[in-house]
């Protein structure tokens, strides 16, 4: 009789280190670590469809304006586009002189040939190097025994110096990782890093990066606490290494893990924003990265324009955020619940600006993330959102997105308090037309035209502003963007795109569309919706009514 095909008694269970001299769990993390971003390899390569070089030229910029100071840009000497965009980069003179570039290659002389070729010209590189080293590597997939593997790192970490002396006008900096160090005896992994480390030699003023991943995350932190404390113990010369700490999240403790990493002795943390990666994903950054923060931390990475991380992150993943993603979610500021409102809304009364931030249910600020204080507390009833976008259905023939179903639930739900009765489908319609639709404002569109050139959007357009035309240059990826572009130039005020949706309201030629926006100027959230025969039209329309509503709210001087 065969197995039920939900056995446990398959697996075993990891085994523990034998550690009686266990000083982390007695340290308290004081700074941030160094910090160095994988998105650009790690989490490209776990993409279905890898990014294009504009995807990577705009995470680029991202990761950069966030503070990293070390970014791993790619697998140079495994493909082709990963080549061509660390020579981007190098040529087009794309590296601030305080931002170092990281290069992955495996141990194989050809493979680093041409990872040097790759990264020719740039001031400062760290060329990681790996080679597989636990046991179901050594002897299922490379069939070799301990001395075998030992050999391939020390040889690796041989061929990495002699390249590296062929170009000595860079800097080089050395990585090494024993891949799969989370399943590698702790005592062999010292061993082959020991072997490397005796090849490299290096000091105190030139240190070595020594990189533990937790490959595949196979047993609790503290247990992975416990390998990288041994290790810090017992690898040679460790004042002249940086360890560095790449956990993946396969039991959901990446993040953990990294932590009691750090109390263990680490220096250093890889991993993505917000956790794309291989499998369950890579250790997300700005969940550490804000856990410090919350604790009063600086975490050397600026996390306040949240709204761009998501809508970069996105866009260049295409993963949606899930909307209780820790720290950066839709919804983790949000109170559904009455008693929950109502006593957010007391603690908000008494907090002092110049005092330590302490309001129930809200671990921080929300506006030190660019959020504001209206997406705190909304209506928690889930038939007045449902109802209401159910019966604008019925009116406009479109389904309204999440998003704007809960804008929408808020004046209905007043509407029905109000009333003390069913609200109606008419009034459904008027109230959405109300607080959502174009309204009279400073700006109105006079006239737009659009050229494009390659991947680049150029808007001309004119606005009214009383009885003045205004002159509108811009350009972008596209046309909202380009539009956007240009009313920075003109007014100076940012504006930043959250949300966008389109719906075509009837078929023909003459077809009216919707186009549904929100944005986020100067701190606050903006919703407006907009009707048009041109859907172009109709985003430009709604970009405007956002920034109109703005300036009469909070008196912008555009």
């Amino acid at each position: 009789m065969s197995a039920a095909p939900f056995n446990h008694a398959k697996y075993r269970p990891f085994p523990a280190i034998q550690k009686t001299d266990r000083r982390w769990p007695s340290q308290t993390i004081q700074q941030a670590p160094a910090w160095c971003s994988v998105d650009l390899r790690d989490g490209n390569q776990a993409l279905i469809e890898p990014m294009t070089v504009e995807q990577k030229q705009r995470m680029w910029r991202l990761l950069v304006n966030m503070g990293f100071k070390e970014i791993e840009v790619g697998f140079p000497a495994a493909s082709q586009p990963d080549f061509d965009f660390v020579r981007w980069l190098i040529e087009a003179n794309q590296i601030p002189e305080d931002v170092t570039i990281q290069v992955l290659v495996q141990a194989r002389d050809e493979l680093i040939e041409r990872t040097f070729e790759a990264v020719a010209g740039a001031r400062r590189v760290v060329i990681h190097v790996y080679n597989s080293t636990s046991p179901v590597q050594r002897d299922k997939v490379f069939g070799l025994d301990k001395q075998g593997i030992i050999d391939i790192a020390r040889h690796g970490a041989s061929k990495v110096q002699s390249e590296a002396k062929k170009f000595p006008r860079t800097e080089w900096v050395f990585q090494y990782s024993p891949e799969s160090f989370s399943s590698t005896e702790v005592d062999f992994a010292v061993e082959v890093c020991n072997a490397v480390i005796d090849q490299w030699q290096p000091t105190p003023a030139n240190k070595a990066i020594i990189n533990l991943p937790a490959t595949v995350e196979c047993a609790i932190p503290n247990v992975f606490a416990d390998q990288v404390e041994y290790f810090c113990d017992h690898v040679h010369q460790r004042d002249a290494l940086i360890i560095s700490i790449h956990t993946h999240n396969d039991r959901g403790c990446a993040v953990a893990a990294a932590e009691l990493a750090i109390l263990a002795g680490a220096d250093r943390i890889e991993g993505t924003l917000l956790g794309n990666g291989e499998r369950t994903g890579n250790m997300d950054i700005v969940t550490m990265a804000m856990n410090l923060y919350s604790q009063g931390i600086d975490p050397q990475l600026d996390l306040s324009k949240a709204d761009d991380i998501i809508a970069t992150v996105e866009a260049c993943t295409s993963i949606k955020t899930h909307p209780r993603h820790p720290w950066l979610g839709e919804l983790v500021y949000t109170a559904f619940s009455g008693s929950h409102q109502d006593a957010i809304r007391k603690c908000l009364a008494q907090q002092a600006t110049d005092e330590p931030w302490d309001v129930a249910y809200l671990p921080i600020d929300p506006q030190d993330l660019g959020r504001t204080y209206q997406s705190v507390i909304r209506v928690n009833s889930q038939s007045g959102k449902g109802g209401a976008a159910y019966l604008l259905e019925q009116q406009l023939g479109i389904e309204l997105p999440r998003w704007l179903q809960v804008e929408l639930a808020q004046p209905i739900q007043t509407l029905a308090e109000q009333q003390q009765g069913e609200v109606e489908p008419q009034q459904v319609l008027s109230t959405f037309r109300q607080h959502f639709m174009d309204q009279d404002g400073q700006y109105q569109l006079s006239s737009y035209q659009i050229d494009r050139q390659g991947n680049q959007h150029h808007v001309q357009a004119s606005l009214t502003d009383a009885n003045d035309l205004m002159p509108i240059h811009g350009q972008g990826s596209g046309a909202i963007s380009a539009f956007i572009d240009g009313i920075h130039k003109a007014t100076g005020v940012d504006i930043q795109v959250v949300q966008f949706d389109e719906h075509s309201l009837e078929q023909g030629s003459e077809a009216s569309a919707l186009a549904l926006i929100q944005a986020t100027i100067r701190g606050k959230r903006y919703t407006a919706v907009s009707q048009d025969s041109d859907i172009v039209a109709a985003s430009l329309n709604a970009v405007l009514s956002c920034l109109n509503k703005a300036i009469a709210e909070q008196q912008i001087a555009a």
